[in-house]
């Protein structure tokens, strides 16, 4: 089973996928991607990722090579060359190959990339136990709701996680809580749901919105607002979502246990519901 590539419309085996040195994504970090997984050989919540792409470009003024429809064509035919029972699809869109100059080139030819993976799901004993996370000041631009390639601060935070133990770095900004290095953030607090509400700090999820949803069928209150470090460091519950993660419960923040130490029942029942959905 392949590992696909794609370039401006053509695949080809991923070892043979290759870009300009000038193109803008590499030289300045001028491009914005998107990350979708498959459930059961389709992609989850394909819709929901192009329209943020969508968003994404037009906010840094990147023009799309393609209308949604076609990037879900391209999306599907791509799954079905890997084959893999389940796929991690990358999109990556740039403002393309030009002589290296700050502002855009005219006329723009952007540089469209997808690749196809294999989705290795996460380990199913991190999801029963739950796992430690570190906080860290915020220094990254000011434009998070953007999904930009510019991820040297996340890149930087999540290693510096992994040095300490932890499985992620959780974002602070003037004793707020924004959102992890590659997840949402949310807490549990007398049995309210809380999360960093959307705007230009948080990068807002797929998966937060369909958490947010089913938390709401539930009958949880969910309250978007953003809660200080110390509202985080004596939250009931804490809870990653995303992508990859899915609802994956944090029982350490700081080394400090969060409530019993354990997955806490409103984190098992939104992982429940959100396994239901996907299956």
């Amino acid at each position: 089973m392949p590992d696909i590539g794609f370039v401006n419309g053509c695949f080809m085996p991923l070892e043979e996928a290759t870009v300009s040195v000038e193109d803008r994504g590499f030289q300045f970090g001028d491009g914005i991607y998107e990350v979708i997984r498959t459930y059961h050989g389709q992609p989850f919540q394909l819709d929901a990722h192009l329209t943020r792409l969508e968003r994404s470009a037009k906010s840094i003024e990147l023009p799309l090579p393609w209308n949604l429809q076609q990037w879900a064509v391209y999306v599907h035919d791509g799954i079905k060359r890997s084959s893999y029972p389940e796929s991690k699809v990358y999109l990556q869109l740039t403002r393309g190959a030009a002589p290296r100059d700050h502002v855009f080139p005219v006329p723009a030819k952007p540089t469209a990339v997808m690749t196809v993976c294999e989705m290795k799901p996460m380990d199913p004993r991190l999801q029963a136990s739950g796992v430690s996370v570190m906080t860290m000041d915020d220094w990254r631009w000011g434009r998070c709701d953007i999904k930009s390639v510019n991820l040297l601060a996340n890149v930087m935070a999540r290693q510096k996680a992994k040095q300490a133990g932890a499985f992620e770095a959780v974002f602070i900004r003037n004793g707020q809580v924004t959102e992890g290095a590659v997840s949402n953030v949310m807490i549990v607090k007398a049995g309210c749901l809380l999360t960093s509400p959307e705007g230009e700090q948080i990068l807002s999820g797929v998966t937060r919105t369909i958490v947010l949803e089913l938390a709401r069928k539930e009958g949880l209150p969910v309250e978007e607002r953003f809660v200080t470090l110390d509202e985080f460091l004596r939250a009931d519950e804490v809870f990653l979502s995303g992508t990859t993660v899915e609802v994956l419960s944090v029982i350490r923040v700081d080394s400090k246990p969060i409530g019993a130490g354990t997955p806490g029942p409103v984190t098992l029942k939104l992982q429940a519901a959100f396994q239901r959905l996907v299956s």
